[in-house]
């Protein structure tokens, strides 16, 4: 039986000699997280497993590089979401992705847990801000999340959250004017 190997020594080894033992051990372990993960962000399940599938090949191919030395088991799931959530906005943003998006991609507005986003985003510790950002309704943090951590403009954050670019625009004055009044 082999011995499993660390992040940091799959991702040597893929990046090194090209190892495909290597690439589909790192693949069973983090496609599923991955896959996950970035259904919370987008409910289009055709364009996530695209995304995952090109988060992968960009390892694969050395286009997506990590740093080598000092690697830890925590950096490789960061790693692979920058990438993930990176090109995820990339088709969201992409020409190929505007037909498939008729189905409206939008945020799991109603769900049970909070995405690991909205968790981050609710802990900012500057000031007052976690708790201004906690106060805002569910869908005024989705514009927020989609328009400024995101970076999408406003007509590529309606078609994600499905709702017209007008309500967009009203939820995100709606949001900073709530988290000036919160914080002044």
């Amino acid at each position: 039986m082999s011995e499993t190997r660390s992040d940091g020594e799959l991702l040597r080894a893929i990046a090194a000699d090209r190892d495909r033992h290597a690439f589909e051990e790192l693949y069973r372990r983090y496609a599923p997280w991955l896959t996950a993960r970035l259904r919370g962000r987008c409910a289009d399940a055709g364009i996530v497993d695209d995304v995952v599938q090109e988060t992968f090949l960009a390892v694969w191919r050395g286009t997506a590089r990590h740093r080598q030395e000092g690697f830890s088991d925590d950096d490789a799931a960061g790693w692979l979401w920058r990438i993930g959530s990176r090109r995820l906005v990339d088709a969201v943003r992409g020409d190929g992705a505007r037909g498939r998006l008729r189905q409206a991609l939008y945020r799991l507005r109603h769900r049970d847990e909070a995405s690991a986003e909205e968790r981050v985003l609710a802990g900012v510790e500057h000031g007052d801000l976690a708790g201004a950002l906690t106060r805002l309704s569910p869908e005024l943090r989705a514009v927020l999340q989609a328009t400024v951590i995101d970076g999408l403009t406003t007509r590529e954050a309606a078609v994600l959250l499905g709702i017209p670019p007008g309500t967009v625009k009203t939820r995100a004055q709606r949001a900073r004017k709530q988290l000036r009044e919160a914080l002044a």
